[in-house]
């Protein structure tokens, strides 16, 4: 049985670059599978416009796995789309109905400047894991699996604190544009494991400095980034932050 198709309206911003002023252009496109995903349904319009000679929407995308967090798009007033836990790749044409209008937007905070349409630049992030976002470790043998036991209650939340993928819908989400839960998802995968020990009482310090040196805003409390995060990150994490943090203070 072949499946559904719809036709639908998209209003797209298009910016040439961080300096130019942008603004929302209107498409058609007609015959979209419902099974396709959002990106699919992108590149469909990418090639009609290519075909009428026209510039095509740049978008980041990479694996289209829900892996790499680059597919950052503000669609219909949601990070990443209507749908919960899933990255815009993830994101089905299904979700949307015949006839419906699409606005597609950049991630709109001063954190991650616009580079042109759709695209931001991220790289906001890689200075605050730069800036503590690593372990120490003695070069030599490959140390045996088992020779530092860690409770498994402790592997399995720095294993889901891990799972954030950096794509910035907690930023793009937050009323304050703050980094809060993506910096406290970093260190907890670090600080509940004995190896992430060794820089603990630097590193949330660190990384928060650079956060606020970067123009994020302070966490809002509204939990608006945990309700968007494709990964489900908790908030719990970013109580964790506030607590090493505090502790590398008083440490000094």
């Amino acid at each position: 049985m072949s499946a559904k198709t719809i036709n639908i309206k998209l209003k797209v911003w298009r910016q040439k670059d961080a300096n130019s002023k942008g603004g929302f252009e209107d498409y058609q496109l007609e015959n979209i599978s419902t099974a396709s995903s959002f990106l699919e349904m992108m590149d469909v319009l990418n090639e009609k416009l290519v075909n009428e000679n026209k510039e095509p929407v740049a978008f980041d995308h990479d694996c289209r796995e829900g892996i790499c967090g680059m597919c950052s798009m503000f669609i219909n007033g949601r990070a990443h789309g209507p749908d919960t836990l899933v990255t815009t790749c993830q994101l089905h044409m299904r979700t949307f109905k015949d006839g419906e209008t699409i606005v597609i937007e950049p991630w709109r905070t001063g954190g991650f400047p616009v580079i042109k349409d759709l695209m931001v630049d991220r790289t906001a992030y890689e200075k605050i894991m730069q800036a503590g976002g690593f372990v120490s470790v003695n070069t030599g043998g490959v140390p045996d699996a088992n020779a530092i036991p860690i409770p498994k209650h402790d592997a399995d939340e720095a294993m889901d604190a891990a799972s954030c993928i950096g794509c910035g819908a907690c930023v793009a989400t937050c009323k304050n544009s703050s980094a809060m839960l993506f910096v406290a998802a970093k260190v907890s995968q670090l600080a509940l494991l004995p190896q992430g020990r060794v820089e603990a009482s630097k590193r949330a310090k660190n990384m928060v400095a650079v956060m606020d040196e970067l123009g994020f805003g302070n966490c809002s409390n509204t939990g608006a980034c945990e309700m968007e995060c494709p990964k489900g990150i908790s908030l719990a994490h970013i109580a964790r932050l506030n607590r090493e943090f505090l502790s590398a203070n008083i440490k000094g």
